[in-house]
């Protein structure tokens, strides 16, 4: 782009740190809380991922927009970050899946990014300071004025955004992954008799969904705020307890559910936000991470295997806290040794705090959805025994 034509940018951290730039996408100001993701693919994925709300997105990886937008690759029906931190942003995508350039995305959802910063330099003072607010503005290009905006804003903590992005009505997914894209040759889609999955929408990404029906599940999402004798009446196979962003602490009507669900005694699986309502549901508490995880490349474990994963989240269950006598940990982040994954000890009842269905990440933990599915099956399978 000539320079006659770029819209002049500023981004304020709640620190006071201030970063000159370029505007890409829409012009306006945003506020949000500033974290980074170290993926080298995948932004469409990440700008769409319902997890994100609230939050502006620095992007480590040096060069963005380069393969353009596609609507197979989105995570929900809009870009859910406040804005984007990029180095370079290219406005001629070359890609032949590419519909669109990110910009144009951008601006037609009314996202700011800005670009032409240091986000080295950037990424460095978050992983030493921590995550904070900040401020992206092409109309307010004052740092104090800008400054007082962002130390306004609340922090991450104690918000309940869930009920931001949750679905308002109850809907059935029946969509698979596509052939071309499938990479599990065990996936089980119309093999065996249908499963009824009830999902709890905390902000579910897509391709989770799609997992769910490629391993033959019929998958009834509902709303964050769903009773659970409404639940109950889909007489689910299993309960998911998905994805989602903020305070898991502050989102009272989701852990209720989920405590309320476990009297049931049928299988529960819970991914991310999920795994953290699942940890309160269970007894146990949450803190904030000081930067959180957010990238591709998580490795997590505890004997033996590790996994490599993709991550997105601030928080993160005390194992000090967990009921020792109920639940056991199953995966630790080999990072950090944070909790990464749990398991109930008499229930078929498990949560892992990274994604198993990637999109964007690689595909280790993919059988997790066949052990729920496995789990199912078995407690169907027990149930049936019963009646007979």
């Amino acid at each position: 782009m000539p320079l006659s034509e770029k819209i002049p940018a500023l981004l304020v951290l709640a620190d006071g740190t201030t970063y000159r730039g370029w505007s890409f996408g829409a012009t306006g100001t945003k506020i949000g809380e500033v974290v980074f993701n170290t993926g080298m693919t995948g932004y469409q994925e990440v700008l769409t991922d319902p997890s994100y709300c609230g939050q502006i997105v620095i992007f480590t990886y040096p060069e963005l927009g380069n393969t353009g937008i596609n609507v197979e690759d989105e995570e929900s029906h809009r870009p859910q970050v406040q804005g984007a931190i990029a180095r370079n942003i290219c406005y001629r995508p070359s890609n032949w899946r590419s519909t669109q350039s990110l910009p144009d995305y951008l601006n037609q959802h009314q996202i700011p990014g800005i670009y032409g910063i240091d986000t080295r330099a950037l990424t460095r003072k978050i992983r030493t300071l921590g995550a904070m607010n900040g401020g992206i503005s092409t109309s307010i290009l004052d740092e104090g004025e800008l400054l007082e905006q962002v130390l306004a804003a609340p922090s991450m903590a104690g918000l309940n955004l869930a009920r931001q992005v949750s679905t308002p009505t109850v809907y059935e997914w029946t969509d698979g992954t596509i052939p071309p894209w499938e990479f599990n040759s065990q996936s089980v889609e119309g093999e065996e008799e249908t499963l009824t999955v009830v999902a709890l929408d905390f902000g579910v990404k897509r391709n989770i969904l799609r997992r769910l029906a490629s391993h033959g599940c019929r998958v009834v999402v509902v709303p964050v705020d769903t009773p659970p004798p409404e639940i109950l009446k889909y007489n689910p196979d299993g309960i998911f307890l998905s994805n989602g962003p903020g305070d898991p602490a502050a989102v009272t009507e989701g852990i209720a559910t989920a405590k309320a669900l476990l009297q049931s005694q049928k299988p529960m699986f819970g991914i991310c936000m999920g795994h953290q309502i699942l940890g309160h549901a269970l007894g146990a508490e949450t803190y904030k991470l000081k930067f959180g995880h957010r990238g591709l490349n998580q490795p997590a474990g505890l004997q033996q295997k590790v996994e490599i994963t993709s991550q997105n989240h601030s928080f993160a269950i005390d194992p000090d806290s967990l009921p020792a006598g109920v639940v056991e940990i199953s995966h630790l982040n080999l990072n950090d040794r944070t909790v990464a994954g749990v398991r109930h000890k008499s229930l078929p009842v498990f949560s892992v705090q990274y994604h198993p269905e990637a999109s964007p990440g690689p595909h280790d933990a993919d059988y997790l959805f066949e052990q729920f599915v496995q789990a199912m099956r078995t407690a169907r399978s027990g149930h049936l025994q019963q009646l007979s």
